[in-house]
């Protein structure tokens, strides 16, 4: 018998409701309904708690097809974390760009290094591009850890391209702006994104 079928029959089998069986493993009531119409399967902690909750072993609630598949969509739930993880700390780390002397100014006849906060001797429109990217960036990272869980498709689909962009546009801007150590900051950045992107 399938895992779903099963689930369906040891749920029904002690009189209890998808509501109930959802608060017990904390997940929800559609994550039961999911599993139990066939789509998709818990993650091996759940079934862990699903099988100490019905009293019998996980090799008894799914076959070893099933188990190889679990396993499978367990390794790819954790890689998808684990970049979220990265994306969403490395897009956060550009705030060091307001406390950290990546900026170049002019005072009199000397050149100081200065943080984006401290930055002026700049033309207005580009200390105004600083921020609104760098901003943005930061906030795409804390969007990408908060949201890990987001099922909706556009933003699976489109966060680490808007991360990468951001963050090929902020290069761009150090570099066609000239400033040379803020360039590198971001460069770097940019360059262990795409390298885990690689990696994939």
């Amino acid at each position: 018998m399938e895992f779903h079928k099963k689930l369906q029959e040891l749920r029904k089998q002690k009189g209890l409701t998808q509501e109930q069986v959802a608060a017990f493993l904390y997940v929800s009531r559609t994550a039961v309904s999911k599993w139990e119409a066939g789509r998709g399967y818990p993650n091996l902690d759940s079934l862990k708690a699903i099988a100490k909750f019905f009293d019998i072993t996980v090799d008894e609630l799914l076959s070893s097809d099933e188990l190889l598949t679990v396993a499978q969509e367990d390794k790819k739930r954790a890689k998808k974390t684990f970049l979220d993880l990265i994306y969403g700390l490395l897009d956060i780390s550009v705030a060091m760009l307001f406390f950290l002397p990546f900026f170049a100014t002019k005072t009199g006849t000397n050149v100081e290094s200065v943080s984006l906060l401290a930055l002026g001797g700049v033309q207005p429109y580009l200390r105004v591009c600083y921020w609104v990217m760098a901003v943005a960036t930061v906030l795409t990272g804390i969007a990408t850890l908060a949201l890990q869980n987001c099922a909706a498709p556009i933003w699976i689909k489109g966060k680490r391209w808007l991360s990468l962009l951001l963050g090929a546009a902020l290069a761009l801007l150090f570099i066609i702006s000239s400033q040379p150590y803020a360039a590198v900051f971001a460069f770097v950045l940019l360059t262990m994104k795409t390298l885990t992107l690689i990696k994939r």
